[in-house]
């Protein structure tokens, strides 16, 4: 099977601890799988890209920031998996396609600005024809609205593309929009039937829960 995981920045990059923890759940998926792990930029990113908007920076030029500090979480990933990762991230999804052939886990952070990793990760799992597309993020699923702001939210086991383009279309979207889903990430499952399944990051295992087809967070389909 082939498979791309979209980890959160803000997830993987907790601690150090963190990023073996991934590498472990990694290593043992790899073996029995071809993965492709896009990282986020998470609140570096965020850190950055508001010092730079002190400055008047437009937006495409935050987007920049952004990725190379995505690539830099990608490279941390990259030391963490050692020899059972191809060694630099690729910087674009075909690039990616092509460093799997080399049978190693490809990591990869973000390609250019107005895509997010969620996005990234999202065409890459076109370019692969990935059968599942893990969404490793800050919460446990997908809610009917952001259960930070509102304690009404409630968590939904399953999705249609459908519903979720329109839960995300009223959010706004700039350089480090923090969503469980953005809108071309979205748009791009809807397009293709990518099987999808949004998982709570802090506990890498939940990739292998999903990767059992067991129920856990959100599924998208």
């Amino acid at each position: 099977m082939i498979v791309v995981l979209s980890v959160g920045g803000s997830v993987i990059c907790h601690s150090q601890h963190r990023f073996a923890e991934y590498s472990r759940v990694l290593k043992t998926v790899s073996s029995d799988h071809t993965v492709f792990v896009v990282v986020g930029g998470g609140a570096t990113a965020r850190d950055y890209i508001e010092k730079a908007r002190t400055f008047e920076a437009d937006e495409a030029f935050c987007d920049a920031i952004g990725i190379g500090v995505t690539r830099l979480n990608a490279r941390l990933l990259i030391a963490a998996l050692g020899r059972d990762a191809y060694p630099v991230p690729p910087e674009t999804q075909e690039d990616a396609v092509v460093a799997a052939l080399f049978r190693r886990i490809v990591v990869m952070g973000g390609t250019v600005p107005g895509h997010t990793t969620d996005a990234v990760a999202a065409i890459l799992a076109e370019h692969a024809q990935a059968d599942l597309l893990i969404n490793a993020t800050a919460t446990d699923g997908i809610y009917t609205k952001d259960p930070k702001k509102h304690p009404d939210a409630v968590k939904l086991d399953e999705i249609s593309p459908e519903r979720l383009v329109g839960l995300i279309a009223a959010e706004k979207m700039g350089a480090g929009a923090n969503l469980p889903l953005d809108m071309l990430a979205a748009k791009i499952i809807e397009r293709s039937g990518i099987s999808t399944v949004v998982i709570d990051g802090s506990d890498p295992s939940n990739v292998l829960t999903a990767l059992r087809g067991e129920q856990i967070g959100t599924y998208v389909r």
